[in-house]
């Protein structure tokens, strides 16, 4: 993981020292988005900056990143801003209960950013608005709800 922008030695200072260590171990090095390339740049309380290499093995056509990895990308990213602020003493697990996804131009070999943006944290649900943009060029965009348990 690349260190988080924020407080005191790179992190966010209101985050669980322990939620952004489960965040790093179980979610930026599941076996998919260490396969993927996927890195976490930033986390906040409510945010998650995320970014994607391009590699070839993650086309579809030609240059063009498959649909399925952005939304894979989309949903780890998704998924790190929605456990950012959650109740480590609760938390014994999280789970994308939906998952929309706009695609609004290719991705021809680029690397992709993921801004995910918490628009709303209820006690057990999370709606998350997430952009993947390829430098100023939006790619998707998404909208994604995490349910905690």
């Amino acid at each position: 993981m690349t260190a988080p922008q924020g407080g005191k030695d790179g992190a966010d200072p209101r985050i669980d020292p322990r939620l952004s260590e489960r965040i790093d171990r179980l979610l930026i090095g599941s076996p998919v988005a260490c396969a993927l390339g996927i890195t976490l740049h930033e986390l906040a309380v409510d945010r998650a900056v995320l970014s994607l290499p391009f590699k070839k093995e993650n086309v579809t056509v030609e240059d063009i990143v498959h649909g399925g990895v952005i939304a894979a990308f989309i949903d780890v990213a998704g998924v790190a801003a929605a456990l950012s602020g959650a109740d480590f003493e609760t938390l014994r697990g999280s789970a994308t209960s939906s998952l929309s996804i706009s695609y609004l131009a290719p991705a021809r070999s680029v690397a992709l950013r993921a801004d995910a943006l918490v628009l709303r944290r209820g006690r057990r649900q999370v709606v998350i608005d997430v952009t993947v943009a390829a430098g100023t060029l939006a790619v998707a965009k998404a909208l994604a709800t995490t349910s905690l348990f």
